[in-house]
């Protein structure tokens, strides 16, 4: 079984970097409440905090999605998984990106990383996104992964909330 996995958001964390740096930039911590069902960037007066994603580095130290590694590291060894990152939009993330999934995730091999700008382009038998529109694209199964921007969307796809949610769905499966 070929199962596909996005990055940010669902192994790696942007949210408490975007907390950091709204803090840093408007003097006020935000709220859980503030910024759930949408992206930071998105609030009133702070779209200009989207540019941080362009910036080299900004993805070289983001944290780790709990229990992530862990759970990752089952499925690839008993499934063919892959990476499945739209890197290109921000083109110094895939330097940092490859070497982050490095540190992080070492077991996976360099051929089962896949940077692109259309998930639409991979085949897999399932990914695992925190955007609707990337499983709308893709040839297989949708798995949405609940992240802060995306609590409130109605989706027909699958939910899952944590990795171990996601261990339980392919507990058994060959």
């Amino acid at each position: 079984m070929r199962i596909c996995i996005d990055m940010d958001e669902v192994i790696a964390d942007n949210y408490p970097k975007f907390l950091d740096r709204y803090e840093q930039q408007y003097g006020h911590r935000l709220s859980y409440e503030e910024y759930v069902g949408g992206k930071i960037y998105d609030l009133a007066g702070a779209n200009e905090l989207r540019q941080v994603l362009h910036e080299p580095g900004w993805f070289a130290d983001l944290p780790v999605i709990e229990d992530a590694i862990e759970v990752v590291r089952e499925l690839y060894e008993q499934h063919e998984v892959f990476i499945l990152s739209s890197a290109t939009e921000f083109r110094h993330s895939m330097f940092d990106k490859i070497n982050w999934l490095e540190q992080h995730f070492p077991f996976i091999h360099h051929r089962r990383i896949t940077f692109c700008g259309d998930k639409g382009i991979a085949h897999g038998d399932y990914l695992i996104d925190d955007k609707v529109k990337n499983l709308n694209n893709f040839l297989g199964e949708g798995l949405l992964f609940t992240a802060p921007d995306n609590v409130y969307e109605k989706t027909a796809y699958p939910r899952f909330d944590n990795w171990q949610q996601i261990r339980e769905f392919f507990k058994g499966m060959k």
